[in-house]
């Protein structure tokens, strides 16, 4: 049997040199079974607790959430998407207010220019009756520096905007507590 404090220090060793207590929100149930004193009821426990801590950082978030301010639109997903694995991309439509009307994740995996369709990401913003959109991707690396494929897709996205009259209005890459929109840095 062991104690709470020996049950959190093993699990603190499995993401040794990761993230710290913020790492553990990564655990798999997997993961967590593998620890010796962790059986599937208290996987799943632990498992809810994460999910629970970041839906409270989010509804804190969202309370100062402007959808014209890069650094609070990145603080509003930064945990969803920073302790992500793989690319996650996400479309953000807004009316004319900058008010989010919804969010539709659009793919996981690697973001590449071949996978990404302006016509797909317009058709969700036409349903929506979205008069601009922003798209949020994560780099599970932690370095959020836009690559080319990044960029070019940009690009594409926002020359398809123009076109049908629904600005691509930011492109925010998340990384580990850190972030990069496309905005700001006149990208765009």
């Amino acid at each position: 049997e062991y104690t709470s404090v020996a049950l959190a220090e093993k699990l603190l060793e499995l993401r040794k040199g990761k993230e710290g207590l913020s790492g553990l929100c990564s655990l798999s149930y997997e993961e967590l079974t593998d620890v010796p004193g962790i059986g599937r009821v208290k996987a799943v426990q632990i498992q809810c607790l994460f999910e629970l801590a970041k839906r409270m950082s989010r509804q804190q978030a969202k309370k100062t959430l402007n959808f014209c301010k890069p650094d609070r639109i990145a603080e509003y997903y930064m945990e969803d998407f920073r302790h992500k694995e793989q690319e996650n991309l996400l479309l953000l439509l807004l009316d004319n207010k900058s008010n989010l009307l919804g969010e539709k994740l659009l793919f996981t995996g690697t973001v590449n220019a071949s996978i990404i369709s302006p016509r797909e990401i317009y058709l969700e913003a036409l349903k929506f009756h979205a008069v601009g959109i922003i798209l949020l991707h994560n780099h599970p690396s932690g370095d959020p520096t836009p690559s080319e494929a990044d960029r070019r897709i940009t690009r594409k996205v926002r020359d398809a905007g123009g076109l049908l009259d629904v600005p691509l209005l930011d492109h925010i890459v998340i990384g580990d507590k850190k972030y990069v929109s496309f905005h700001e840095e006149g990208y765009l």
